[in-house]
């Protein structure tokens, strides 16, 4: 099995390498695959993971999930069930052996067809779970994976073939030990999928204040049901949710946009700019406006390295 996956794994290394040139993150043809690069160690990185499959082939990578630390290499694979508010670190990587990893994004309806096709059990009372977990990954998936990426080098038959290999995919993970995870998130009536209908209504709605029990209505649940699973599902409260949107958001609009920190503190929800302030220097550090130089300042560095 190890020589299996050693060989698995040299062949991915070399598809990505071959599709991502310089350090960052990359978009591929195929829908929804993406492939990273890194050849330092990275500070924290902050952004939403999508429902999906990230492995890595090179390197060693921790994500946190509020205060829960997921860590994961070429031996693992990690999956998020739900949108999920991270923050990643590359805590290994050199230009000899760069970090190089994927990242396969699919919905609540692509497992659902997996589901139905595969005629797996499913158990709709069954208690929400956390969204995010690290597995030992197997050559079964691997292969799967692999197949994918190479896909990248016939174009012509991703259309067609592509699809079907991510069907693959999804059963593998499915069938992994953890899989029960992601069964949660596709079926209707789960305590998981009314929470997956209360995070999409906070990341559409972040900028604007709630009641809990507005959620708790979505969700169809008590406001302490909500509360419960809600934290068993994120890690996180609904508030501590919307406010690490909220603040990556700000983040987003600093560095794409002239506006300044008051201006983008109401944007995104924040009545009182000394609160944004003091809530956005927690989370990253740095004040506003000194975060944004920093960041501004390692990017063109980087560029002209």
């Amino acid at each position: 099995m190890f020589e299996q996956l050693y060989k698995q794994r040299v062949e991915l290394t070399k598809i990505i390498e071959r599709y991502t040139g310089r350090d960052g993150s990359y978009v591929t043809v195929i829908p929804s695959l993406f492939f990273s690069r890194y050849s330092n160690n990275t500070g924290p990185n902050y952004g939403v993971y999508k429902p999906s499959l990230c492995i890595i082939v090179q390197g060693m990578k921790e994500v946190l999930l509020s205060q829960e630390v997921f860590r994961y290499g070429p031996a693992d694979y990690l999956v998020a069930s739900v949108n999920l508010p991270i923050t990643g670190i590359v805590t290994e990587a050199s230009s000899e052996i760069p970090y190089l990893a994927l990242k396969l994004e699919f919905t609540p309806s692509e497992i659902l067809e997996v589901l139905r096709e595969s005629q797996m059990a499913i158990d709709k009372k069954e208690n929400a779970k956390q969204g995010m977990y690290v597995s030992k990954i197997e050559p079964s998936l691997l292969d799967a994976v692999t197949r994918l990426a190479r896909m990248l080098d016939h174009p012509k038959d991703i259309p067609v073939l592509a699809p079907l290999i991510k069907k693959e995919i999804i059963y593998r993970v499915l069938q992994g030990e953890h899989g029960s995870v992601l069964k949660q998130i596709a079926i209707e009536g789960s305590s998981t999928h009314q929470i997956s209908d209360v995070i999409e209504h906070i990341m559409n709605n972040y900028d604007r204040s709630f009641k809990i029990e507005e959620l708790a209505e979505i969700a169809n649940m008590s406001v302490s049901s909500l509360h419960r699973h809600f934290k068993e599902v994120t890690a996180m409260s609904p508030i501590q949710f919307q406010k690490q949107i909220r603040l990556q958001e700000a983040r987003s609009l600093l560095l794409s946009e002239s506006a300044d920190a008051a201006d983008v503190a109401f944007r995104v929800g924040y009545e009182s700019p000394s609160q944004f302030s003091r809530e956005y220097s927690r989370m990253f550090g740095l004040p506003p406006i000194e975060d944004i130089k920093r960041l501004k300042e390692n990017y063109d560095k980087s560029i002209n390295e």
